[in-house]
């Protein structure tokens, strides 16, 4: 059985993590798995975004799973290496993939889980789920992109977040606005392929710019995302897509894009 499986459904590219047996727990097969599904919608004009959810009630994601990584196991491929360096990039919040990747956590979403939803860029959260960082509790940190919350929400409330380990409610993490939505467990899919229509009904050059920019802009020097933004000005705005974008608003019609 695969752990990480695929599915096409419209213009999304929905990512399961499938060890609900291990509360889709990230070994070195999930993480590859992850990485590489990154890696194949960037290279799919067809995918205009990227869904990552899990299988199973119990949990979302529970974090890196311990006990598989102190077993150790065999050396990965060439293609698992890239995907693992994608899976880094991605939850690093350095790369791992240039299109729209929406977190759908149908269940709860702790540790790493909750440090995975955290790096999508829009994120869904089932409402009874818990989330958190309680990494402190077992004599650790939250390595994996927990420990800059505090470039997203006050610095009062990441400390107690990290600090004390304590889960917080769906509702609380959508007034921090880490999260974009709630809904009950069996929608949370559903609302996030809404999303990805939203999405995809815009140009992807523009999309893929804006994700760019925008979180450069959260975590780069400011002279940094102006250069990149003066670059990708210079593009987007001089693509076809761009004069299409314009044409169809013109004539009032659908624009049909090109990606060029």
């Amino acid at each position: 059985m695969s752990e990480v499986v695929t599915e096409r459904r419209g213009s999304a590219l929905v990512v399961r993590i499938n060890r609900p047996q291990a509360r889709n727990a990230f070994n070195q097969a999930v993480m590859a798995g992850i990485g590489g599904a990154l890696l194949a919608a960037d290279a799919d004009p067809g995918v205009r975004a990227v869904v990552l959810t899990g299988t199973g009630d119990r949990a979302f994601c529970a974090g890196m799973d311990l006990r598989a990584f102190a077993a150790g196991g065999a050396q990965p491929t060439e293609d698992e290496r890239r995907g693992i360096q994608a899976f880094g990039e991605f939850t690093a919040g350095t790369g791992g993939c240039e299109k729209p990747v929406i977190g759908a956590a149908q269940a709860t979403a702790l540790a790493g889980g909750f440090e995975l939803l955290l790096a999508c860029d829009l994120a869904v959260v089932a409402e009874n789920a818990r989330l958190g960082l309680p990494e402190v509790k077992r004599g650790l940190f939250a390595a994996g992109g927990g420990m800059y919350l505090a470039r997203r929400i006050p610095l009062a409330v990441a400390l107690e977040l990290t600090l004390t380990g304590d889960p917080i409610t769906p509702a609380q993490a959508l007034a921090l606005g880490l999260i974009n939505a709630i809904e009950p467990a069996e929608q949370v899919l559903d609302r996030a392929l809404e999303l990805v229509a939203r999405i995809a009904a815009n140009g992807p050059l523009g999309v893929r710019a804006s994700k760019r920019l925008v979180r450069m802009a959260a975590f780069e020097p400011i002279a940094e995302v102006r250069t990149a933004h003066a670059e990708l000005q210079r593009s987007v705005f001089g693509s076809d897509d761009a004069k299409e974008g314009t044409l169809a608003f013109l004539e009032r019609r659908a624009p049909v894009w090109k990606e060029r």
